[in-house]
């Protein structure tokens, strides 16, 4: 895995070279880096006049940075320390790195302000499914087995002492899956990584979660389009203009299979312990941190559309519902997505 890791990177940074040449006629110099991280994709898209060298050197941090987040929080890598973790019999404090400390706290933060519709322990319920990193299945577990995973969820067993660090559980068999957290948290550790380096101007991207800064190539606000919740076309709903926000999106519409004419999609509600049915099909936060926004749009779709949109406006979160009725798709968005006049 390591060895193909490395040979992307080359090769994105190739990419830099071809992408920058047919940017010279622009009205300002961009270029983009691209490589796989995380099971999808990043990329970071730079508005700054970079020399051959700092771009090369830019690109390896970036990569590097993207590496060492996988190391911690990746449950698709058996050594990495979420995996070792998850895989430890102990009940005692754990002590584990503050970065890993951090990222389940704050997660916990916002399982609290959501009732649990957000749960990092849903991990065996995601897995059972087919959507976690091993096998995909195509018919439902029974209620027995069904029952078995859910003695196993639940985010109030889990303890956080970050000071140390460190991290308990009370079951040894719960199981933590931070992939509604990590790729928001990657994204923002992107753009720190790019603001130390001084890039006041981008638009860094980790498996869908963004986060921008500035203004793009032709000095206007970054468009980040919002695609309709269908499964035979990517086309788009809306398009936002943003800058200096992360943006995030959970849908049920692209990852899911069908069984007796049913469909289950790949979000999982821990308190049910089954995939959402309702007619709220995608939903997108708008918030200075990818991370939250990332957490926080899994929520709100978990909620569904009469619930997520009341908590939202409740909690202050900026937030746009695409529900599926007899018309089609309606849009509802909440007071503060109003305000931030993001189209």
């Amino acid at each position: 895995m390591k060895t193909g890791h490395y040979k992307s990177l080359a090769f994105a940074l190739i990419a830099i070279g071809l992408l920058s040449a047919c940017d010279r006629t622009s009205r300002l110099p961009e270029f983009e880096l691209r490589g796989p991280t995380m099971g999808t994709t990043f990329s970071a898209k730079i508005i700054d006049a970079l020399d051959d060298s700092t771009r090369e050197m830019l690109g390896a941090e970036i990569v590097d940075r993207l590496e060492s987040i996988e190391q911690v929080m990746s449950t698709y890598r058996e050594q990495s320390e979420l995996s070792r973790f998850n895989a430890s019999e102990s009940i005692e404090w754990a002590d584990v790195s503050a970065e890993l400390c951090h990222a389940i706290e704050a997660s916990l933060a916002v399982s609290h302000m959501t009732n649990g519709a957000f749960d990092i322990t849903v991990g065996p319920l995601v897995n059972l499914w087919g959507f976690g990193p091993g096998e995909a299945v195509s018919v439902p577990p029974s209620q027995e087995i069904l029952d078995a995973a859910m003695s196993r969820v639940g985010f109030d067993r889990l303890a956080t002492r970050c000071e140390t660090p460190a991290v308990r559980k009370d079951n040894p068999d719960i199981y933590l899956d931070l992939s509604g957290w990590a790729k928001g948290y990657a994204a923002d550790e992107l753009a720190e990584l790019l603001d130390r380096n001084g890039i006041t101007d981008y638009l860094v991207e980790v498996g869908g979660e963004l986060r921008a800064r500035g203004m793009n190539v032709e000095r206007r606000k970054w468009a980040v389009a919002i695609e309709q919740p269908i499964d035979y076309d990517r086309r788009p709903q809306t398009v936002l203009r943003l800058t200096d926000f992360g943006v995030a999106t959970s849908g049920d519409y692209r990852n899911f299979f069908e069984h007796d004419s049913n469909r289950y999609s790949h979000t999982i509600d821990g308190r049910t312990g089954r995939p959402v049915t309702h007619a709220l099909s995608a939903v997108t936060v708008v918030n200075r941190s990818a991370a939250f926004a990332d957490a926080m749009a899994t929520a709100l779709l978990v909620l569904g559309p009469e619930e997520g949109p009341r908590l939202a406006e409740n909690l202050g979160v900026a937030a746009l519902f695409l529900i599926h009725d007899d018309a089609g798709i309606s849009e509802l968005t909440t007071t503060i997505f109003d305000r931030l006049q993001l189209r």
